[in-house]
């Protein structure tokens, strides 16, 4: 067996695969707290009250108004996050390997492991109205101060940025290991052929990229419904001036425990949030193997 021929792998792999076991099925049966008006003393035992807490927050406004903040904001960092990942990569490959090219990669990789809290303090000495780095630099040029932290109207701007910055560069390595793995006789043949260095790009990498591209896709369309909850909540906090654009399922599901104290309703939002999910998983997949089958994940 492939186990007993590397074990020390497998070892490596038992914390990631015990963590899955423990948090991703053991917790499977606490499902049934969203149809129950759920009790402490009696765990799983509670009240079972059918549909009611589904209904407490599909009847609120705020179901639709989350519920849009998440796809719009996901979508936004989709599609602009592949777009200069991709770009980024091709960037860096089409670079002669300097030392200058090493430390730009490197300095690429560093705001991934910023954190999100301290993320919000530099975005709050840029943003504040008061002694905001951009509205001192605005009041200088003879423009009016902006009050980003409340007006909505820019926060699904600001968080796309964020997680460009953030993000951009880390799933760029993912790209340019793709490209490095792409057999060089396929640019030099075209070479032969008299291609410039922008044909290459355009009739060879981007081509050979589609695969990866739509395979990273797929995996982010499962989280289409879910959201960075660290990003969202450590810039926002409960600032509700900007909710209205800024307030993700979620922050919901957290605000609402908070201030009903009643895991049923969060456990309900988180439901029909993680099979709503699901079905996007399996209806882009099923949509990419029939149009592009090499894209596919299963």
């Amino acid at each position: 067996m492939e186990i007993r021929k590397k074990p020390l792998l497998y070892l490596l792999l038992f914390p990631a695969i015990l963590y899955t076991f423990i948090y991703g099925y053991c917790t499977l049966p606490f499902l049934a707290i969203a149809f129950e008006k759920y009790k402490v003393s009696t765990l799983l035992f509670s009240p079972f009250v059918g549909l009611s807490n589904f209904s407490f927050f599909f009847r609120s406004s705020w179901a639709s108004i989350v519920t849009e903040n998440t796809i719009i904001m996901n979508l936004l960092f989709i599609v602009f996050g592949i777009l200069l990942s991709v770009t980024l990569a091709i960037l860096i490959n089409e670079l002669t390997p300097t030392r200058f090219v090493k430390t730009l990669q490197s300095s690429m990789l560093l705001p991934y492991f910023i954190s999100w809290v301290i993320v919000s303090y530099i975005l709050f000495g840029l943003l504040n109205t008061q002694t905001g780095l951009l509205n001192i630099l605005l009041q200088h040029l003879g423009f009016k101060s902006v009050g980003f932290y409340n007006d909505p109207k820019y926060w699904y701007t600001i968080f796309t940025i964020l997680t460009l910055w953030k993000g951009a560069g880390y799933t760029s390595i993912i790209y340019l290991a793709s490209i490095t793995g792409i057999d060089q006789e396929l640019y030099e043949a075209a070479i032969i052929d008299g291609a410039n260095r922008w044909q290459k790009i355009i009739r060879i990498t981007i081509p050979l990229l589609i695969p990866m591209i739509s395979i990273l896709t797929l995996m982010n369309a499962g989280r289409l419904f879910s959201s960075d909850w660290n990003m969202y909540y450590s810039i926002v906090h409960d600032n509700g001036a900007i909710l209205s654009k800024a307030e993700v399922i979620d922050t919901y599901v957290f605000r609402t425990f908070k201030v009903t104290g009643n895991p049923g309703l969060s456990m309900a939002i988180n439901l029909y949030q993680s099979v709503v999910g699901f079905v996007l998983v399996f209806t882009s997949n099923m949509a990419v193997k029939k149009f592009y089958p090499e894209g596919s994940l299963f």
